[in-house]
């Protein structure tokens, strides 16, 4: 009898970083995680040799570790169908085939958009695995969001969930700044917030930079992360008031930092939400932190070849 756990290839592929490593199951325990930046205006076909070397590369100190990969699991920054393909090239303009037949060549693959698979590690693994439903928001380089029920993601009629930050907003006026219409994205997303902080004469070069200048006391720092913190917040509260979940999970590189962004984001959040009953639900960290991408991708492979 093989006792030999299932074992993995995550990728998390983001607008800003590629995270991979290999996991375990069913514990999901992360071994010899590695990443790179993503770096999207090299075009698609760059970056999707970087995901085949860093994958061929993993693999290979895997086997030298005693760790045989039975499958791989993607997570894509991109609109994924139920099918398993990817349907949109907001990022990255790849094609499904291409991608499994590259990442085949090591193991069997599945792909999954990214903010579903890192929904998928916290209901397994993380701060949702108690919850029979939540949400799950990620914020970092784009906002995305997923409902889970009974421990899966939902995935819609056609695949195409998560996208409540890329639609136009009505005129908000300030403190959101020119007067033109913008998403939520371009509001409260890492690149927005230091494209609104550079406006301001601020010398930024990632979210994390204008949340860290917030907390050093510039006023037009602080400005632009309790903006951002705020509209989320909002945002979610409407998430809330529709769904009715019984926790909110908030997961990626800005809605894992401490600080303005974080307070202003909660704070936003229950002021907004419109019923008593909804109004002190849990808002929470994602318990899977950086990882959870990788290791929703490496879940999703799991569930479908184990």
């Amino acid at each position: 009898m093989n006792n030999a756990p299932f074992t993995a290839l995550g990728i998390d592929v983001g607008g800003t970083k590629i995270a991979a490593g290999i996991v375990t199951f069913p514990d999901g325990r992360v071994h010899l995680r590695r990443q790179i930046p993503t770096l999207p205006a090299r075009g698609g076909e760059a970056v999707l040799d970087d995901v085949f070397q860093l994958a061929t590369e993993l693999a290979t100190e895997a086997g030298s570790h005693n760790f045989q990969v039975n499958a791989i699991g993607l997570g894509m920054c991109e609109l994924v169908n139920t099918d398993g393909d990817i349907v949109s090239a907001s990022s990255l303009p790849w094609q499904s085939a291409d991608v499994r037949e590259g990442l085949a060549t090591i193991a069997p693959t599945v792909i999954e958009a990214d903010v579903r698979a890192a929904a998928l590690a916290e209901a397994l693994f993380g701060a949702g695995k108690s919850q029979c439903i939540f949400v799950y928001i990620t914020v970092g380089t784009g906002i995305s969001s997923c409902l889970v029920i009974e421990g899966r993601p939902f995935l819609g009629a056609r695949g195409a969930t998560g996208t409540l930050a890329s639609s136009l907003l009505p005129h908000l006026g300030q403190p959101w700044g020119s007067g033109a219409t913008a998403t939520l994205e371009q509001i409260a997303s890492g690149p927005a917030l230091v494209a609104r902080f550079n406006q301001l004469h601020g010398h930024a070069r990632s979210g994390q930079e204008v949340v860290a200048a917030a907390q050093a006391g510039n006023a037009g720092a602080l400005s632009v992360v309790r903006s951002a913190g705020e509209a989320l917040g909002a945002t979610i509260a409407w998430l809330v008031n529709v769904l009715d979940p019984q926790c909110v999970i908030i997961g990626g590189g800005l809605g894992l930092s401490e600080g303005a962004y974080w307070e202003s984001l909660v704070a936003s959040a229950r002021k907004t939400i419109w019923s008593d009953t909804h109004r002190n639900l849990p808002i929470v960290r994602a318990t899977t932190g950086a990882d959870a991408g990788l290791i929703g991708a490496a879940a999703a492979a799991w569930k479908k070849f184990s």
